[in-house]
């Protein structure tokens, strides 16, 4: 192989730098973009593994070309999964913001040392918006308290929504939820408990891009799922954790759902 030939099929491995580079700000700089970070990693497993298989296979012909079509048929496969599973994400995000539902469950999110997160607050204004254009509903904000939180996530948004206009007795409080699975449970043991029943509908406001995940953990409690969503204020954020809500999915299918989100 000349020279010129080699140069060729090694150009790839100058997008490894920048992938690098983004792979390092959202590991070390961008809270909260884990997820980016990793695939960042995938794509230069990638390029690496494809940059470098051609010289595998001019010296292991048949290792080289077996190796090379059952990752690209695997990474085939992966991405069309992955495709149908944001479809579904996607299509669930839009929710039923005008719809009906006598109670609502504000699912939490970070609580930074100086107040809500991006994400918290996202969700804090559209329970408001959602509280104030539906007087009649009570909601239950659900969330607990992580070990680098100041405070609980309920009080937090019980607090944050009475400064908007929320009247208080409108509002429960749950706040020893540490999952999304726990949030929906939790949350409607403490209606049954306040309400003498359990309800048969639910309207649940989160970020648009859990509400998929989160129809899936209201039906496996038994209720009738009303989605709310919250739209994710940073475009960053969204492409983030739209792609790891992906991972999230499966995660439920696969291991079921008792497990921190």
């Amino acid at each position: 192989m000349c020279k010129a030939q080699k140069k060729k099929r090694l150009w790839p491995l100058v997008l490894c730098a920048p992938l690098g580079v983004l792979a390092y700000f959202c590991k070390f700089v961008l809270p909260g973009y884990g997820f980016s970070f990793l695939v960042c990693l995938c794509l230069i497993a990638l390029i690496l593994f494809y940059t470098g298989m051609p010289f595998v296979t001019e010296r292991y012909p048949v290792f080289g070309r077996l190796l090379t079509r059952t990752v690209t048929v695997l990474l085939a496969l992966g991405l069309a999964v992955c495709a149908v599973t944001e479809g579904f994400v996607i299509k669930a995000s839009f929710g039923s913001p005008n719809e009906q539902a006598d109670y609502v469950v504000v699912l939490g999110a970070k609580v930074r040392s100086w107040g809500p997160s991006v994400s918290l607050w996202d969700r804090i204004y559209a329970a408001a918006d959602y509280l104030n254009t539906h007087p009649e509903v009570i909601a239950v904000v659900s969330g607990g308290q992580g070990a680098d939180e100041p405070e609980t996530e309920a009080g937090c948004m019980y607090r944050e929504l009475v400064n908007l206009g929320v009247e208080p007795e409108r509002i429960l409080v749950e706040d020893q939820a540490k999952s999304t699975w726990e949030n929906i449970r939790f949350s409607l043991d403490l209606l049954e408990k306040e309400t003498g029943a359990r309800p048969a509908k639910l309207g649940v406001v989160s970020s648009e891009y859990h509400l998929f995940r989160a129809s899936l953990f209201a039906k496996n409690a038994g209720v009738e799922f009303v989605g709310i969503p919250a739209k994710t204020s940073r475009l960053g954020q969204k492409i983030n954790h739209f792609m790891r809500e992906v991972a999230g999915v499966w995660h439920y299918i696969l291991l079921g759902g008792s497990y921190d989100a």
